[in-house]
């Protein structure tokens, strides 16, 4: 199976290490070991690991978990959910479980690029839906219904958008559900932002799980919950594609690890005080980047609604890459270009790290801007 190369992965590879404030990153601030026990008030922990015999485990997930993920949505059970290494693992099973040579699926872009070169390649006959401005960043349902023809297999979207942070609401999604019922399509929603609304007490918009007898919700604790070290993911569907599902994990996953598993459910069981950590970081520090972008002629946006990115377009001749690796070389300060995301003519910026390096990030990228528009003037 030939697969075109992983832009973001790829960029994020070779830059992460060698930069010196990071607004690349896409997660919460991660939570330290110490942090994780002290907000959760676990105060036993070793006599809690000291006996754990460290076999495969629970194969689809300890029971404690995938009841704690269940209860993350509205209309789940235990039977609807199955884990994976990250929301990653979980969107690769679900593309491999579904799509064969030939089918159609529909995924928007920009989006996480597994959802479109998957599919491709597969041999899928992969549609484009194009998300702009002019929509907010959200799909645009016209244009959606002319390429879900009869037959369709799959529709991909991410909610909230990586890399827009655009949001759509319940009856958003709705108006999608019925578009793709019509044409009798699945519809996998990445969920992995899910939880960083910038208005509501939880912060959480509907899950498609929720919404439709095909939906399928992919999540993660890597990004709301500041635990990508964790690599834990996981899939809530319909029973008969986790059936399905299972059958391609076995293969590549077997279980995921129990220690994993056991920093999960720790988590979940204090999911509120962990939101309430997420929420001060994201809506904070996404009035700072507001702020910034405000006072930079030479940047323009959408705002976003949700999420830990932001797509930026700049003013400026010069590539993305040329971009970003300038503003690496000469600042210390990693972003991410958009050509790594087919989205030539933009960045993106991760604004849920510490406070201060986010200010000083900002800062260093307004000088970076003004000392270059001056040498092209």
């Amino acid at each position: 199976m030939k697969i075109r190369n992983f832009g973001v992965e790829i960029w994020m590879n070779k830059y992460e290490t060698r930069c010196e404030l990071n607004l690349a990153e896409t997660c919460v601030e991660s939570l330290t070991v110490a942090e994780l026990l002290d907000l959760t008030g676990t105060n036993d922990i070793a006599q809690q690991l000291m006996p754990m015999k460290l076999t495969y485990g629970e194969i689809e997930g300890s029971v404690r978990l995938r009841n704690l993920v269940a209860g993350l949505y509205e209309n789940q059970k235990l039977e609807n959910v199955v884990t994976t290494h990250g929301a990653i693992g979980a969107n690769a099973l679900v593309h491999q479980t579904l799509v064969e040579r030939g089918d159609r699926v529909i995924s928007v872009l920009p989006t996480y690029q597994q959802h479109y070169s998957i599919p491709e390649s597969i041999g899928a006959d992969t549609q484009i839906l194009k998300l702009t401005e002019a929509t907010g960043f959200l799909p645009d349902l016209e244009e959606l219904k002319r390429l879900a023809t009869p037959g369709t297999k799959l529709i991909a979207i991410n909610n909230p958008n990586n890399p827009t942070g655009s949001l759509m609401d319940r009856a958003y999604l709705e108006q999608i559900v019925e578009i793709a019922r019509a044409c009798g399509a699945w519809i996998l929603c990445d969920e992995v932002y899910r939880g960083t609304d910038q208005e509501g007490e939880d912060g959480m918009t509907a899950s498609i799980a929720d919404l439709y007898e095909k939906g399928i919700s992919t999540g993660s604790m890597s990004k709301t919950y500041s635990l990508a070290g964790l690599r834990l993911g996981w899939i809530v569907a319909p029973v008969e594609l986790i059936h399905a599902v299972s059958i391609h994990r076995d293969y590549n996953t077997i279980s995921v690890g129990m220690l994993d598993d056991y920093f999960a459910a720790i988590a979940l069981e204090n999911k509120d005080k962990i939101l309430a950590r997420s929420h001060r970081i994201t809506r904070t520090n996404l009035a700072i980047l507001s702020d910034w972008v405000d006072g930079e002629p030479l940047i323009s946006w959408i705002k976003p609604k949700s999420g830990t990115t932001a797509l930026l377009k700049y003013d400026l001749p010069i590539s993305s890459e040329e971009f970003c690796i300038g503003l690496l070389e000469k600042t210390g300060v990693m972003l991410t270009p958009g050509s790594a995301m087919d989205m030539e003519g933009y960045l993106r910026i991760g604004y849920t790290n510490p406070e201060a390096a986010l200010r000083e990030g900002l800062g260093r990228i307004s000088q970076f801007l003004k000392e270059f528009a001056a040498s092209a003037s």
